[in-house]
């Protein structure tokens, strides 16, 4: 009881000084993105500021037919913009004209969705005051190439139709291009799409993720749930660890012994042991003798063989040969 009252105590000696904000009040919406006016603005910038971004070989005949389109585009909110075909690269800049202090991060935006290989007449969409950009690497999160390209596939879906809906429910536009995933759309979808893509490359399947959007979106419809945990109503998918393998067979391990094992008696000794060695059969080798106890022909019994097979082959022709071969050689 001492300890409640003392907390009590020190919570209202904190709340003594404390005074209301003019912030506070929950009718002002801090997230609230108002639209710039040129009159906030007291002047020019002091300093140019701008950014670079290179791209790929494949993109500069893209990027040379639609240049004038960015360029008009940069044009309205004061900002320049230069192609440079032979750096491969492309550069925003701050002018005279730009009023906007943060629209110059906006064009670096449109250099880098255009680079990503977004359309324009999306990218130019960059521009606008409630929508923003995120560009996902997924390059990295997963080692193997073609698991890499398996859930790549798994988050496009059959004919598009996963990222379609991903879509459809974030409110942004997401474009899955070799390693990366650029999206563009409020903050709040953002963050729905990063989460979706990372945890498709961690082997969750996106539709998963999908389902638990669809009944968000149902639940946000419910102002009497507004201010009370969704975790109720939210599904719980349960991992499964599927072994592909066979589990490995553990084997009892034998006492460490530095002598060798003993020798297995071979098929003589067996032999001798049970003295059938000594009772050999009249026909054949005895049970258990090796195959180099038989009698092998000796060279004595080789020679008059190798001469009769000479004296048979040679005829009446050889014969001739060889006494032209002695007439010549007198010669």
């Amino acid at each position: 009881l001492a300890t409640m009252g003392d907390e009590e105590a020190a919570g209202k000696k904190r709340r003594k000084y404390r005074r209301d904000k003019p912030w506070d009040s929950g009718a002002i919406e801090h997230w609230k993105l108002e639209e710039w006016k040129e009159e906030y603005s007291s002047g020019t910038m002091l300093e140019e500021s701008s950014f670079a971004t290179l791209f790929p070989k494949y993109r500069e005949k893209y990027l040379r037919e639609v240049w004038p389109i960015v360029t008009k585009a940069l044009k309205k909110v004061g900002i320049g913009c230069e192609l440079n075909l032979i750096e491969g690269s492309m550069t925003v800049m701050t002018t005279r004209k730009t009023s906007d202090p943060y629209v110059v991060m906006k064009a670096r935006d449109l250099v880098k969705l255009l680079a990503r290989s977004i359309p324009v007449t999306q990218a130019v969409k960059i521009l606008d005051d409630g929508v923003h950009c995120d560009v996902i690497k997924i390059g990295g999160l997963v080692r193997n190439k073609e698991r890499f390209v398996k859930r790549r596939q798994r988050l496009v879906g059959p004919d598009g139709s996963t990222l379609k809906a991903l879509e459809l429910l974030t409110q942004c536009y997401v474009l899955v291009q070799g390693n990366t995933v650029a999206a563009m759309g409020p903050i709040q979808g953002l963050k729905q799409v990063r989460k979706v893509v990372e945890d498709c490359f961690r082997n969750v399947h996106p539709i998963y993720n999908i389902k638990i959007l669809m009944i968000k979106r149902e639940l946000a419809k419910d102002p009497a749930l507004a201010n009370e945990s969704w975790e109720r109503f939210l599904p719980k998918f349960k991992t499964t660890n599927v072994q592909t393998r066979k589990p490995l067979k553990i084997r009892d391990k034998k006492e460490y012994t530095p002598f060798p094992p003993p020798q297995l008696p071979s098929k003589v000794d067996l032999a001798i042991e049970s003295g059938d060695y000594f009772h050999a059969p009249p026909e054949g080798k005895p049970p258990g003798a090796r195959d180099s106890d038989r009698q092998r022909p000796t060279s004595a019994n080789k020679k008059p063989a190798k001469r009769r097979h000479a004296d048979s082959s040679s005829g009446p022709e050889q014969k001739k040969k060889k006494k032209k071969k002695t007439m010549a050689a007198a010669a």
